[in-house]
């Protein structure tokens, strides 16, 4: 891999939270291949589908950190520390939530051009923060059941909830089995260029 190859990577990466934030969607599609899958907290599956919900839902904002690229031949895993921002309200309550995780990704050339194949999002630690601080805060706090997920992830669990959103398990987080086999497939598809 040239320099211009991690280059065009690792801007790809970064188009990638641009677009989304600033919900530019036809450029946000030409991140990933046509047959690109995502797995992040509440979305699983095809890249076009992460994409037509994201058109519904709300504001939120990825910093990204500079890529770690390695690649072989036409094939590149990166991997991206990154952390999203989310506003919301919950029970009447505006709260910001900010989560610590990182993006695994293998990129792929094909015709000359790098695109994302698929996404994986490793969380790593998370908050729930009220806009104002209030006693009601520390109410809703307290019936959330938040001790039941685990801590990687464990606000993010709580803001979907709180709108009736279900996980997309599983959640990768260090340390379990099912991230654990997602590194062993990648590492896989990396030495099978």
């Amino acid at each position: 891999m040239t320099t211009d190859d991690k280059q065009a990577c690792a801007e790809l990466i970064q188009s990638w939270g641009l677009y989304r934030d600033q919900r530019r969607w036809p450029e946000l599609l030409s991140t990933f291949h046509p047959d690109g899958t995502i797995a992040v907290s509440w979305f699983r599956g095809p890249f076009a589908g992460f994409v037509e919900h994201c058109k519904r839902g709300g504001p939120s904002k990825h910093l990204i950190s500079p890529s770690v690229v390695r690649s072989a031949g036409d094939r590149a895993v990166a991997e991206t520390n990154i952390v999203i921002l989310v506003r919301q309200t919950i029970d009447e309550l505006a709260v910001d939530m900010t989560s610590r995780a990182r993006f695994l990704d293998r990129l792929e050339r094909r015709q000359g051009a790098w695109k994302i194949l698929e996404r994986a999002a490793i969380y790593e630690q998370d908050r729930l923060d009220p806009v104002e601080p209030s006693d009601a805060f520390a109410r809703m706090m307290q019936s959330s059941e938040a001790a039941k997920y685990p801590e990687p992830y464990r606000y993010m669990a709580v803001r979907l909830a709180a709108v009736g959103r279900p996980l997309a398990e599983p959640v990768h987080h260090d340390g379990s089995a099912p991230t654990q086999e997602l590194y062993a497939r990648y590492e896989a598809w990396l030495g099978g260029a």
